[in-house]
């Protein structure tokens, strides 16, 4: 398929920068989300040398929501310098958020409704907070509205004894299992789907043992995550920006905190089953990690982008999301990528290199499985498969199983880094795809401007 002709409504690419990404608690665990937004969005405006006037409106993506800036788009723009006319709007679609940030600013301006959209996501999701079971603040709240003295005694004295309660909770339960006076962890009840009651890593095991990949396959694809990643840290440098940590702001993170150089087989092989301890293959090793980090990207239309005089880097060709069972949520890249590629007016023979959110080294595979299979394509309503998804176009500079899944900013990160790399490669069509808790998935088609 040879590219469309240009048209002044295309939505193209102009200019897209990321944060370093960190494994939560490292080095960015102090860092509000905000302002790894602020950073990566201040380095993008400085990059493409953008006034800020023009822009129509600041779409971000974030899952955390902190309560100190729950419309987060909103604080990043105006902390970034971007003008207060200028409307900001934050979006959740779990995993997809940062890719749902690209797809409703290309929506804006396809219609014609807008000329200039920034998008992108940001996330620490070592600062997800811990909850008060309700146990224990029903009790604060009878201590709140006490109108005697005594009542107040006898509040104190029953959130003494739960307190105790809690204490003992967490001492004799394990950290994931809920019980009536323990802290809420809000970041496993939100990897955790409420419609089937399975977290993430448990439909990893379903799909693991549905496609019959087995524990040393995984580790395998774990450890080329690790070393493609470390070989290709040069070419990732391209994409960052150095990012002085607070509150002195000496210190520099010039690349991810992920990547491991000394990483073994070996060392994966140890690792005991993290979600199904009896007859599970998922670990931390073959998973990815709790990530901080931001993505942003300048979005235009044609028209504008030629009377700015700038060189588009690609155009955005197509989109699709799709659902299916949560309990198979990982599958979601073989059921979003169909729905993109028919209004692309593409097939998989057309795309050059892809990007699909390593959540879990099973679930990649399995998706590799699904692309292929004209049983699975034909169920979904196709005349055969999908296509096949070569492992040598696929994630080559490692995936989140090494750089991490900042949740609310890697919708964002796979299109910039997508695009970075088809323009090296002189690839013409590129796809973007992850899967998103709760039984969706995701598909971005972009085409390089440059060839």
């Amino acid at each position: 398929m040879s590219s469309q002709p240009k048209n002044p409504r295309d939505v193209v690419i102009v200019e897209g920068v990321r944060t370093p990404f960190a494994k939560s608690g490292t080095k960015l665990k102090t860092v509000h989300a905000a302002q790894l937004g602020q950073v990566a969005l201040k380095e993008l405006i400085s990059r493409a040398n953008l006034n800020v006037e023009l822009i129509d409106e600041v779409i971000i993506g974030n899952t955390g929501s902190p309560s100190d800036a729950v419309n987060i788009s909103r604080v990043v723009a105006l902390n970034a310098g971007v003008p207060l006319k200028t409307s900001a709007m934050t979006v959740h679609r779990n995993c997809a958020s940062a890719m749902e940030s690209i797809t409703t600013g290309y929506e804006r301006i396809k219609s014609g409704t807008m000329d200039m959209v920034i998008a992108g996501g940001t996330e620490n999701m070592s600062q997800m907070p811990l909850m008060i079971p309700p146990s224990i603040s029903s009790i604060i709240e009878r201590l709140g509205s006490a109108k005697t003295g005594g009542a107040r005694l006898v509040a104190l004295w029953d959130w003494f004894k739960a307190d105790l309660k809690q204490i003992k909770e967490m001492v004799t339960t394990p950290p994931l299992v809920k019980t009536k006076y323990k802290p809420i962890i809000t970041l496993a009840e939100g990897l955790t789907d409420p419609f089937v009651g399975m977290n993430m890593g448990m439909t990893a095991e379903v799909i693991a043992k549905e496609f019959g990949i087995g524990r040393r396959e995984q580790d395998e694809y774990a450890l080329r995550s690790h070393q493609k990643a470390i070989a290709s840290k040069a070419k990732l440098a391209e994409e960052l920006t150095p990012f002085y940590l607070p509150p002195d702001y000496k210190e520099t993170i010039s690349e991810d905190i992920g990547p491991r150089d000394n990483q073994t087989i070996e060392a994966l092989a140890k690792l005991k089953p993290f979600f199904d301890k009896n007859t599970g293959s998922i670990t931390a090793g073959n998973s990815c990690p709790i990530t901080d980090g931001a993505a942003m990207m300048l979005l235009m239309s044609r028209e504008r982008a030629e009377s700015l005089g700038y060189k588009p880097l690609a155009r955005i060709r197509g989109y699709g999301y799709a659902g299916l069972e949560p309990e198979r949520m990982g599958m979601g890249p073989a059921y979003s990528t169909p729905v993109a590629l028919k209004r692309a007016g593409l097939s998989m023979k057309d795309i050059g290199l892809v990007e699909l959110n390593e959540a879990f080294a099973a679930q990649v595979m399995a998706c590799q499985k699904a692309f292929d299979s004209d049983e699975f394509g034909k169920k979904q309503g196709l005349s055969g498969k999908i296509g096949e998804l070569r492992s040598e176009i696929l994630n080559v500079n490692g995936g989140a199983i090494a750089l991490g899944h900042p949740v609310g900013a890697t919708g964002t990160r796979l299109v910039l880094t997508l695009m970075k790399e088809m323009r090296r490669r002189q690839v013409q069509f590129g796809l973007a795809t992850l899967c998103i808790g709760g039984g969706q998935g995701g598909s971005v088609i972009i085409e390089n401007e440059g060839v």
